[in-house]
């Protein structure tokens, strides 16, 4: 209990961020004119009366966190978040007369925080627009991460920013030290994409968006969530020009932002095209894109252009675990559906706002694999594990392999609990790889032109924890279920 006290003080200041945060719907409910802002005010109070109570009820336990809060504290925070998160969704859809369950709002918040997309909400374009303001927004600050702006903006918590840093940041790759100080890392990191964001929203409403339409496809486009406020995704606006912009977003938040950030810092972008990651991503992204599209074209499904531009726009968005579409790619041939599902797994970089197995362990699994095969032959042969200039420290190489340890053993296991369900094979499979993608579409029932309101609470509950165990990366909360972590 001494360990969980302190974390459970932290989470009341973070807690006071996401109330801040909860203004957004408000300000659009008031914009709007839609008479519902006090249910926004409601869901603001109540999460500040919670997080007075545990700042200011638990202020005999302030202290510095140690590596182990860390874990806790982010294994807490997005389990607890998506509680709070859901309350504007509850109150509001009640009022308007289209009443959410509990399980529903939960895994609609759980979805945007984790930049999923995945959805169980229907007629989108008939929503308010503050739900659906709420719903994009929670995307765009669960993109970078929660934990990650409190280091940036809450330097008064008293408490180890860099252990907040490390447990938030994605990739095995973590004690990457880009300034001296973690505040001034997380800062610079939220400054890229603020900067990005607001381009990003320039971009849409010159290239024809609305002003909302423009806010609500930045959030949900430089966090690579995909959530819309549309019930046709991105096939509402039927614009080329549109998609291309929302493509270049979608590769540009692809790559680890820790690289624009070095890049700006330093004036030089000769570090940012050699990084071996960050050109495998967008290597696999195009390169995809490009094959699909040729097995459309080559199948009579579209003419070339065509082809192209709904191949490439469609599997840069799965694969980067965004989730637009522009058409229900179930009828194209099974291959591309299917390829686009695997390659959400590994076509995004560490430090970008995507989700998956990220390129970086890919490229590891790969050299290493070499490695051995290597050995083989030449079992005296010394030949160490190099990503770039860089040699690849045998203990980061072990945790990679554990990690896809891990991390099949939860896609079999959770996929066979949904097949206990009677869900039919492909979409019981497809439903967990998305939701641990953090990607949202899937096959089967669950196809861009369905959600997942057809699932049943079980089943839902079943994707929400994949979503989660996704977020936090597996290897985070598996540890708290060990006895040696509770352990003095």
């Amino acid at each position: 209990m001494s360990d969980v006290l302190p974390v459970m003080r932290v989470l009341g200041a973070l807690l006071a961020l996401f109330a801040v945060s909860m203004g957004v719907p408000l300000a659009a409910s008031l914009w709007a004119r839609e008479g519902l802002w006090q249910h926004y005010a409601t869901a603001i109070a109540v999460t500040s009366m919670a997080s007075a109570l545990l700042w200011g009820g638990l202020r005999a336990h302030k202290r510095e966190l140690l590596p182990r809060h860390g874990v806790m504290l982010v294994s807490v925070v997005w389990g607890i978040l998506p509680l709070f998160a859901a309350l504007p969704l509850l109150l509001v859809m009640h009022a308007i007369g289209r009443p959410l369950s509990f399980t529903h709002a939960y895994f609609e918040s759980v979805s945007g925080l984790t930049t999923t997309g995945a959805t169980v909400l229907a007629e989108l374009d008939r929503l308010p627009l503050s739900v659906n303001m709420w719903r994009t927004f929670m995307q765009w600050i669960g993109g970078m991460g929660i934990l990650i702006l409190a280091v940036a903006v809450l330097p008064l918590l008293g408490v180890g920013g860099s252990q907040l840093f490390k447990a938030e940041a994605a990739g095995p790759v973590k004690d990457t030290k880009l300034t001296p100080r973690m505040t001034e890392t997380a800062k610079g990191l939220w400054g890229v994409y603020v900067v990005f964001s607001l381009v990003c929203a320039l971009a849409f409403w010159l290239g024809g968006m609305t002003p909302p339409d423009a806010i609500m496809h930045m959030f949900a486009t430089v966090s690579l969530g995909g959530l819309s406020p549309h019930d046709a995704s991105f096939a509402y606006f039927e614009s080329p020009l549109l998609e291309t912009i929302a493509l270049v977003f979608m590769l540009c938040a692809s790559c680890n932002f820790a690289l624009y950030f070095i890049a700006l810092r330093k004036g030089n972008w000769r570090g940012f095209w050699r990084d071996p990651e960050m050109r495998a991503t967008i290597t696999a992204l195009l390169g995809g894109g490009l094959l699909v599209a040729l097995l459309l074209w080559a199948k009579g499904v579209y003419d070339p252009l065509q082809a192209l531009r709904h191949g490439m726009f469609n599997v840069v968005s799965v694969a980067t675990t965004t989730g637009f579409a522009t058409t229900d790619y179930l009828g194209w041939p099974v291959f591309a559906p299917v390829f686009m599902l695997l390659l959400s797994g590994v076509a995004t970089s560490a430090g970008s706002t995507g989700g998956g197995i990220k390129m970086v362990r890919m490229l590891i699994l790969l050299k290493q694999a070499r490695r051995e095969m290597t050995r083989i032959v030449h079992p005296r042969a010394v030949q160490p594990v190099r990503l770039g200039d860089r040699v690849v420290d045998n203990r980061m190489i072990f945790s990679v392999l554990a990690f896809m340890l891990v991390y099949g053993a939860t896609v079999i296991t959770l996929s066979m609990v949904l097949l206990l369900t009677d869900l039919d094979m492909v979409t019981a499979f497809s439903a967990v790889l998305a939701s641990v993608h953090c990607m949202g579409p899937g096959l089967g029932m669950l196809g861009p032109a369905s959600n997942f309101a057809v699932l049943t609470d079980f089943q839902l509950w079943v994707c929400t924890l994949a979503m989660l165990l996704g977020r936090l990366e597996i290897l985070s909360f598996m540890a708290l279920l060990t006895p040696a972590f509770w352990r003095r």
